[in-house]
């Protein structure tokens, strides 16, 4: 089935979109989310939470490029769900909830501003990632957008685990090189 097909199934609110989604992208977001987790039950949970997201966002929102948008809301959660579980681990939880808590009374602070810096980050990073040679630019989203380890990256290419990291330095040199001399202070 064609993602502008799933797309649309969503829009219907049909609910053969989550099962023609789970078919065509579960493996690739289960992926995703053991690349962050390392946990299939927390894999399992964090694609079945993309899916109920997925079904919440479409209706206000027509992603370009599914794929990617589905990437995008696996990585958050599995994100959200790995601070969880480091924060549990640190302080049985309490210092997650309290910050979290805290944020709500002083998330105004130049969050506007932050948000904007934030986005022009983003297209600057962007800027440079569109700049690199393609395998340099798979090799840097495989590693910093998938969390993918260096090995897999390795295999996948048909190179060594030492190529790679080779490749990551100096692309993350070259990155912040390109980062001060747009006016970035790193």
């Amino acid at each position: 089935m064609q993602d502008k097909d799933i797309i649309e199934l969503f829009w219907q609110r049909d609910e053969a979109a989550i099962t023609a989604t789970d078919r065509k992208y579960g493996k690739y977001c289960h992926r995703i989310a053991m690349n962050v987790l390392e946990n299939k039950e927390d894999a399992d949970e964090c694609v079945s939470d993309t899916w109920l997201k997925t079904w919440n966002a479409i209706p206000e929102n027509r992603p370009y490029h599914f794929q990617g948008f589905l990437a995008k809301i696996t990585r958050h959660i599995a994100i959200d769900r790995w601070k969880h579980q480091t924060a549990v681990k640190r302080g049985k939880g309490t210092t997650f909830l309290v910050l979290d808590e805290l944020g709500e009374c002083v998330s105004g602070l130049s969050n506007v501003e932050l948000e904007y810096e934030a986005k022009e980050l983003a297209k600057a990073i962007d800027t440079f990632i569109n700049q690199l040679p393609e395998k340099e630019q798979h090799i840097f989203v495989w590693r910093y957008f998938y969390l993918e380890s260096v090995q897999d990256i390795a295999k996948r290419l048909h190179v060594k685990a030492n190529y790679v990291s080779v490749v990551l330095s100096r692309t993350r040199n070259r990155l912040k090189q390109f980062l001060c001399e747009e006016g970035y202070d790193l």
